[in-house]
């Protein structure tokens, strides 16, 4: 219990006029979850108050704390990160809601940075009412890879609940250039983002990986595209020679309405709703969204704003206690990882030119031990 209490969770409030801070105060009303971890909420301490009044929803002891270093152990921590008499209009897009969720996003960012929080849990925005000079990104997902990518590391979308993890190879982006983006090698580097993923941060040391068509019927033999033949196979056959085990590619209708996707540990789909849509339509309740490939670990719900609920007490808070609980685990297992894979075991070479034969353990190699 000790240790699960030094992981710090840092959560941004999200649009203040949608279900952010109902589905956080319905998780934190269970005191018990303050005892699994030292959360600390970036937003507002009378925004929190004003949606818990709205709503009716029993008192939280909040700790105010002007840095993440106070965070006291065994309650609920709360940085104020936006002006007192922020307005609150709840179900509404305004720019002053969208200017609260940046404010709470960009001090959990910088705290992220100097390791002042150990993992993020990221209420949902407003994609459009977010946008400013310094966020001009369609989501929470490019904004965090610009903040924690860098050389090598690109973020990837996995939505997932206990029976499934879906990744996209691409995002936000229209569905008109999703065939015009599409390169073999975009998505090796999903594949090898996916395949690292899933180990270092689920634990599974030979990750099977579906991979679903672009086209309907995965092309009909050319008859209605040739992506599969021209892109998305010779991406898994490269990616093959590398070690990462990719199966298909799959018609999405067919696999999900198979059941096909309980036999792999992952599914990679080629664009957003092709892999969100059956995904949420299965996993709704429980779904979290995590951003692999990145530095820091960062999940949030799988919902968005739910402005159409909004104050009227009626949304789950099971996703966002899910995405929680999904954070300290990868937390957790990315360590038991690093430990497991820091001091990799040497080869060993003989040296036969000599009368006897000696063991020669000078060359390095930095590559994980078969076992």
């Amino acid at each position: 219990m000790e240790e699960q209490q030094l992981i710090k969770v840092g959560i941004t409030q999200g649009d203040i006029n949608g279900v952010g801070y109902e589905v956080i105060l319905k998780t934190f009303s269970d005191g018990r979850i303050a005892e699994l971890c030292t959360p600390i909420i970036y937003g507002s301490s009378k925004i929190a108050a004003y949606h818990r009044k709205a709503l009716e929803l029993p008192a939280i002891n909040m700790n105010i704390i002007n840095a993440a270093e106070e965070a006291g152990m065994n309650r609920v921590n709360i940085i104020n990160c936006v002006e007192d008499d922020t307005k609150v209009e709840l179900t509404k897009s305004t720019p002053i809601a969208g200017a609260a969720a940046y404010k709470a996003l960009e001090k959990a960012v910088v705290d992220a940075k100097r390791s002042a929080i150990d993992v993020l849990v990221t209420a949902p925005i407003n994609k459009n009412n977010i946008q400013n000079d310094t966020f001009h990104f369609p989501g929470h997902t490019e904004y965090l890879e610009k903040e924690f990518g860098g050389p090598g590391r690109k973020a990837l979308m996995i939505l997932l609940n206990k029976t499934m993890r879906v990744a996209l190879v691409t995002g936000h982006i229209p569905v008109s250039q999703i065939a015009s983006v599409l390169t073999p090698e975009l998505i090796m580097t999903k594949l090898r983002i996916f395949n690292q993923s899933l180990q270092q941060d689920f634990g599974i040391i030979k990750p099977r990986i579906a991979v679903l068509s672009l086209n309907p019927h995965a092309g009909d033999g050319g008859l209605l595209g040739n992506e599969e033949d021209t892109i998305i196979k010779p991406a898994m056959e490269e990616m093959d020679k590398r070690g990462v085990l990719s199966f298909g590619p799959y018609p999405a209708d067919g696999f999900f309405g198979s059941g096909n996707y309980e036999k792999f540990d992952g599914i990679l789909a080629m664009y957003h709703d092709q892999g969100l849509a059956p995904f949420k339509a299965l996993a709704m309740e429980d779904g979290v969204n995590f951003t692999a490939g990145l530095s820091v670990v960062r999940t949030s719900p799988a919902h968005g704003t739910a402005y159409d609920i909004a104050g009227q007490n009626k949304a789950s808070e099971e996703s966002f206690r899910e995405a929680l609980y999904l954070a300290l685990d990868i937390y957790r297992n990315r360590r038991n990882y690093r430990e497991a894979t820091a001091n990799p075991l040497r080869k060993q070479y003989f040296d036969k030119g000599g009368d006897n034969e000696k063991l020669d353990l000078t060359q390095e190699d930095d590559s994980p031990a078969t076992l």
